[in-house]
């Protein structure tokens, strides 16, 4: 648990949090909406995986699960998509903006990995007094 620590450097709560929140659920909702756009207009089993991929990495980001590393993914594989499909490059690049920008921060106070990496406050015991 030690080196995923180094990934986060702090979780941020109050409005900061909630921005935070706001761009995990902007990221996750457009990548929901590419998997979906991408699966109605191909059938292919390399279609299918990529939208299943992207679904996936939807989730783990709106929950803030991983957050650094799902979002460099979802950063890297945005950036290929400017390339390789033309048509919405100005969506896929704003969406590896935000990816990239979640990477660097972290998720926020509010998600799961603040739950399982987070600080955690140990109060000393008082027996023996």
């Amino acid at each position: 648990m030690r080196p995923l620590r180094r990934l986060y450097s702090t979780f941020a709560g109050g409005w900061p949090g909630i921005g935070l929140i706001l761009m995990r659920l902007a990221v996750g909702l457009a990548l929901v909406s590419s998997a979906h756009s991408v699966q109605l207009n191909q059938s292919a089993f390399s279609m299918t995986l990529t939208s299943v991929l992207l679904g996936i990495a939807a989730v783990l980001l709106i929950l803030g699960l991983y957050t650094p590393i799902v979002g460099t993914l979802v950063a890297l594989f945005e950036s290929c998509r400017i390339i390789a499909i033309p048509a919405n490059r100005l969506m896929y690049l704003l969406v590896a903006m935000i990816a990239a920008a979640l990477a660097m921060l972290g998720p926020g106070l509010w998600s799961v990995d603040a739950r399982l990496f987070g600080w955690k406050r140990i109060e000393p015991s008082t027996r023996g007094k």
